[in-house]
């Protein structure tokens, strides 16, 4: 005696945005580099500044009102490999329309590397892409900051 074979269809998944902007004057303004390196100091542990580079994306809306902060990599104390693909989901998740993004250089050194140059040009054009505008790529140290858009390389 044959047994009927039970199949079952499978649905594809079911992909959902959820988004909810904070209330606008809830959201903090970030009018400058300077403002930029003030709120992200206030949301990072700065106790770890020296020991590892860190990558963050600040999102903004587009009057330039800050809707998250996130550390989207952490590397070594001479390092931080980034992921593109992450920040331009954080992009569409937030449904952001600028970023400022930002690491650390352990050794104290406020100088851009080359290879800070080219993540930042390469971040620039993926972000032209999708029509958001990158505004600042900054480096923090323990001291101070520098920002790109304030040296002119961007």
């Amino acid at each position: 005696m044959k047994h009927p074979i039970t199949t079952s269809l499978m649905l594809p998944y079911e992909i959902e945005i959820h988004y909810k902007r904070p209330l606008f004057e809830s959201m903090t303004p970030i009018k400058s580099a300077e403002d930029a390196n003030h709120v992200l100091r206030s949301c990072i542990n700065t106790d770890k500044i020296d020991l590892k580079e860190c990558f963050w994306v600040l999102l903004l809306t587009n009057a330039n009102r800050l809707l998250g902060i996130s550390e989207v990599a952490v590397g070594t104390s001479t390092g931080v490999l980034i992921n593109t693909k992450e920040i331009l989901q954080l992009v569409l998740l937030t449904h952001a329309n600028a970023i400022i993004v930002a690491h650390n250089h352990p050794s104290g050194k406020l100088l851009f590397s080359e290879s800070d140059k080219k993540q930042t040009k390469r971040l620039q054009e993926l972000a032209k892409i999708m029509e958001v505008n990158l505004l600042d790529h900054i480096i923090i140290t323990s001291e101070s900051f520098l920002s790109f858009a304030n040296e002119g390389e961007l």
